[in-house]
């Protein structure tokens, strides 16, 4: 079995108690004959000692039969969620001079792991990327024999124009549209298939954590009005997950109306439907800035029970 050195980006330190050590050499990837769209999974244990890591390629996932998730008698079927992956942003705040979605992030664009993590999900029937063309075979070349189908829609003037565009390509037969931003590499397939299930549930469902710090509502000449209660406060994510029959009939109020939102379930609330929020992690960071990036690689860096799945094109 022949063995593949990787580049410096992905040589990981195993223990979280002293974030300056780190390998003297790379770890070793083995890859696996008969594999697709190549992926490493990187293992670590809590309160590991530095080590070289030594992974192997993971072979293309089989189709599963009648696999479900149950959540109160609601079951999200198999190859019933169509996902629309947001990945026409610019990034200006990045400062970079292409779109922060396709930085390296240790040694792959930015957008890669989200798209590996959504189509290593049985429930994912197709995956409707929303860029722009030139971007494209950034996709087409990672999709390997994935299952699921790989869809294209072109990005709109505002974030809820290129939603839309991906809706017009998304299968008229799904269940679940799941939403997600690109730029939000971190999200787990556990948080992913939790709020899948809300918004099966309930219709529309958001990932969202907690608020921490002190939040203060302020007039135009920048005094305290009040402080808000923390206690029902919480910071959106994505995935958000809605019907589409719901989603639908929200653009069409929406666009109706000349309305705007800054995310997708606004577009649910102003049919005043009800959206559940699923509480996700706060590992599940949008990378918007330099320090975003270095955030990111630490956390991909420090120890960890949950596995992380990094593709690598070797």
């Amino acid at each position: 079995m022949a063995a593949f050195t990787l580049p410096f980006h992905l040589r990981l330190c195993s223990s979280s108690s002293s974030s300056s050590s780190s390998l003297s050499f790379p770890p070793l990837i083995h890859r696996l004959p008969n594999t697709a769209a190549p992926t490493t999974q990187i293992c670590s244990k809590r309160n590991a000692k530095p080590s070289l890591i030594s992974c192997s390629a993971q072979s293309q996932p089989q189709p599963l039969q009648e696999q479900t998730v149950e959540s109160g008698g609601d079951v999200v079927r198999e190859r019933s969620v169509s996902v629309v992956l947001l990945a026409g942003g610019q990034g200006k705040r990045m400062g970079a001079i292409i779109p922060k979605q396709y930085l390296p992030l240790f040694g792959q664009p930015i957008a890669l792991f989200s798209f590996h993590t959504f189509f290593h999900m049985f429930e994912v029937k197709e995956v409707v990327v929303v860029c722009d063309p030139s971007y494209r075979d950034v996709f087409e070349d990672a999709k390997g024999n994935y299952e699921a189908e790989l869809k294209f829609a072109l990005p709109g003037k505002e974030r809820q124009d290129s939603v839309y565009n991906g809706l017009q390509a998304v299968d008229p037969s799904s269940e679940l549209v799941c939403i997600h931003d690109s730029a939000r590499p971190l999200v787990l397939s556990s948080d992913v298939r939790k709020v899948l299930t809300d918004g099966l549930l309930n219709g529309a469902a958001v990932l969202g954590v907690p608020v921490k710090a002190t939040i203060k509502e302020a007039n135009s000449e920048s005094f305290v009005v009040k402080t808000l209660d923390r206690k029902t406060l919480w910071e959106m994510q994505t995935p958000q997950v809605i019907k589409p029959e719901l989603l639908r009939k929200g653009f069409e109020l929406v666009n109706r109306e000349g309305l705007e939102v800054t995310d997708d379930v606004s577009i649910v609330e102003h049919l005043k439907h009800p959206v559940y929020i699923t509480e996700g992690s706060y590992t599940n960071i949008k990378v918007t800035t330099p320090d975003d990036m270095l955030l990111a690689e630490r956390i991909l860096n420090i120890d960890s029970e949950e596995s992380i799945v990094l593709p690598i094109h070797l």
